[in-house]
């Protein structure tokens, strides 16, 4: 979420990491350096040392000074093995852990000092600098407001394509042989002879099934073929689904404040009444006075839902549970039953308000998150290319580009030990990993 409490997406494609998430600095202890040997010399040992000493020649001044700082050099590592002493006895004491951890904490984000550093009429220059990317930023917040008009001009030539593919999916059109034409990547290969018999294969089929209206299942299909949706999606919201008939997207009017409204149409059903469900996401597109800098494209501020009439016991988005209570004086047991909240995708037509303020607690923040998410997703990918969520070519073509990320993380490996086994001074025994004991829990 940005200052002003909106999230930031761009009109292009969304991206499936919207969500933003917070990483915290951690401290761990260094390990403990060997414990000094400890040396004891007897007195026989000391006299014996006397006597050695006695046999010697004098020793050249030279030599002396060797002798010296041989003598400097381990008494510093002896000084320096008690300072790695204490370090570790500090590190392993939590107050110390716990002020050096809000010591870091503090220091995330702030400026390297750097800027401080600067001659008073560089900063100067730099605030000039400043204030053209203020400018900056209001031409930008211009230039997505015109492409929203460009949108809502476009949208207004994409409609009659989605309405028939709409008349299509409910059976209120059938399309003509040359419609239906499709010539598919792998019937290229195919010879007439095959061609033929494949055919033939596809209208014995046809015969021995019931003759379907339209494309049964379309959207409900298109929902569980999304992870992003599908997640949202409980076994008793499937039945319902089979109902949605189409699903489209409304951009306000002209000179009207920047909003679009997802209207999902389903067919008459025993769950609720409604035709038409709508989710509407009211949007931004100005830099905010107290941090322009954060501008980043249109915000979406807040959503609302609508009101759905359930049909009396069908309400999925509550559930009957029932509760023992025990009287503390007289002992009895009674049964209580409750009505609570449900997990449902319905839930997502009765979002959380924001408040006035604009301060929400880290769970509501969150579902708004998210639901903003899902909303910008349906918009901009589900509803224009629904076919190719159907049939799961959106999906595979996703699955490519994972795939070939996979493959090129593979390649910088196998350079990465190609480059070791010609390193002369590599050693693979060091890099062996012993195998890890398995201990029962």
């Amino acid at each position: 979420m940005s200052a002003s409490g909106g999230i930031s997406f761009p009109f292009t494609a969304i991206g499936a990491e919207c969500l933003s998430s917070t990483g915290t600095s951690s401290l761990r202890s260094p390990a403990s350096p060997p414990p000094v040997a400890q040396r004891s010399i007897t007195r026989d040992s000391a006299e014996m040392a006397d006597i050695d000493n006695k046999d010697q020649p004098e020793m050249d001044p030279a030599d002396m000074e060797d002798v010296e700082d041989v003598e400097e050099e381990e008494t510093g590592e002896d000084e320096n093995s008690k300072a790695r002493q204490l370090t570790v006895q500090m590190m392993q004491n939590p107050q110390i852990l716990a002020a050096l951890q809000e010591r870091l904490d503090g220091l995330s984000g702030s400026p390297s000092g750097y800027m401080e550093s600067l001659p008073k009429v560089v900063k100067r220059r730099v605030n000039a600098l400043k204030n053209l990317q203020v400018k900056c930023a209001h031409i930008e917040a211009k230039f997505y407001e015109e492409v929203h008009e460009l949108e809502r001009k476009y949208a207004a030539l994409y409609q009659p394509l989605f309405d028939k593919r709409s008349d299509i999916v409910k059976a209120a059109y059938e399309p003509t042989d040359e419609e239906c034409e499709w010539k598919a990547d792998e019937e290229e290969e195919l010879t007439d002879e095959m061609k033929e018999k494949a055919k033939l294969e596809e209208e014995k089929k046809d015969e021995e099934k019931e003759d379907p209206k339209g494309i049964p299942e379309f959207w409900s299909t298109v929902f569980k073929n999304v992870d992003l949706l599908s997640d949202m999606l409980q076994e008793h919201d499937e039945p319902i689904l089979k109902h949605l008939q189409d699903i489209k997207v409304k951009f306000s009017d002209v000179e009207q404040p920047m909003s679009f409204t997802l209207e999902f149409l389903f067919e008459p059903n025993d769950f609720f009444t409604n035709t038409l469900l709508t989710k509407t996401y009211k949007m931004r597109s100005e830099p905010d006075v107290n941090d322009p800098f954060s501008f980043d494209g249109p915000e979406i501020m807040c959503c609302t839902g609508c009101t759905i009439d359930w049909t009396k016991g069908k309400n999925v988005t509550l559930k009957t549970i029932k509760k023992k209570q025990k009287h503390k004086g007289r002992g009895t047991v009674r049964t209580v039953t409750k009505t609570v909240p449900n997990d449902s995708f319905f839930n997502f037509f009765t979002p959380p308000e924001v408040p006035e303020t604009g301060e929400l607690d880290e769970d509501s923040e969150a579902v708004l998150a998210a639901d903003f998410e899902i909303g910008h997703f349906i918009r901009e990918r589900i509803v224009p290319r629904a076919v190719l969520y159907f049939t799961g070519e959106a999906i595979e073509d996703d699955d490519d580009d994972y795939d070939e990320e996979g493959e090129e993380a593979d390649d910088e490996e196998g350079e990465e030990e190609a480059d070791e086994e010609n390193d002369p001074d590599y050693d693979p025994k060091k890099d062996a990993v012993p195998p890890a004991e398995c201990k029962q829990q």
